[in-house]
């Protein structure tokens, strides 16, 4: 499982941070760290679809604690866990050669066929009016609308894509594995959204070309937003960027 592999190169990098603040919440879930450099902040999206009811294991709350559970198949352990390898990530990262651009400005004209993994209406829009030819699919059936397709049809349809633009909430609902197992054809595979704050490096020896995420450059802006539980009061806080998967 990919995420058993992740946590292994985090704890390593965990050494050294303390675990400040945390909270499993909505819109997304957050851990925030402090080193000698100062502080970072990671979150993971909160699948409201896919919590039931769980209990958390944990009994003292740490950071590495958090981290050992990302591949629990209990969702709220997972979903923690994915949040602090995220401020790990975030605490490491190097953007020098990050571009700050959106997400579709990666595709070219060679490109035919696009699968969006996750109904996100915007990227859906921008690709649309492009004209490229799109499959968008889309687990929790409130997200569905008449052109969205039933992620149960990945399996088949993936093969056929250039290119992949798949929501980074495939790390918490644990189907990055599927995705890169059938999406061998693909010369882009995108993960996008604050959910992939990962280190670039954590994906290599994957079919994931590049990451799409979010930096947190305001945390008090951003921790605002979250407690209030708004979107847009988060990513007030923070900065878009894209890097490449060595």
């Amino acid at each position: 499982m990919f995420l058993s592999k992740i946590k292994r190169k985090a704890l390593k990098l965990a050494d050294g941070l303390e675990l400040v603040d945390f909270s499993f919440g909505l819109p997304y879930t957050y851990v925030l760290v402090k080193g000698s450099e100062g502080k970072a902040l990671g979150v993971a999206m909160t699948l409201p679809e896919e919590i039931q009811r769980y209990s958390n294991s944990v009994e003292e709350p740490s950071l590495k604690a958090f981290i050992e559970r990302v591949d629990s198949l209990n969702a709220i352990e997972r979903t923690l866990g994915l949040a602090a390898i995220n401020a790990v990530s975030q605490y490491h990262i190097d953007l020098s050669s990050a571009k700050w651009i959106d997400a579709v400005e990666l595709l070219d004209n060679d490109i035919k066929t696009v699968a969006i993994i996750g109904n996100m209406p915007p990227i859906v829009k921008a690709l649309e009016d492009k004209g490229y030819n799109l499959y968008v699919f889309e687990r929790n059936p409130r997200l569905w609308d008449r052109d969205t397709l039933s992620d149960a049809l990945e399996y088949w349809l993936l093969p056929e894509a250039d290119a992949v633009i798949a929501s980074a909430t495939c790390l918490v609902n644990g189907t990055l594995d599927m995705l890169n197992n059938r999406a061998k054809n693909a010369r882009v595979f995108l993960l996008t959204g604050p959910t992939g704050q990962l280190l670039p490096n954590f994906l290599n020896g994957t079919c994931v070309t590049h990451i799409a995420a979010m930096k947190v450059v305001d945390i008090e802006k951003a921790l605002l937003g979250l407690k209030l539980g708004s979107f847009k009061g988060f990513e007030k806080g923070n900065r878009k960027y894209v890097v490449e998967v060595p």
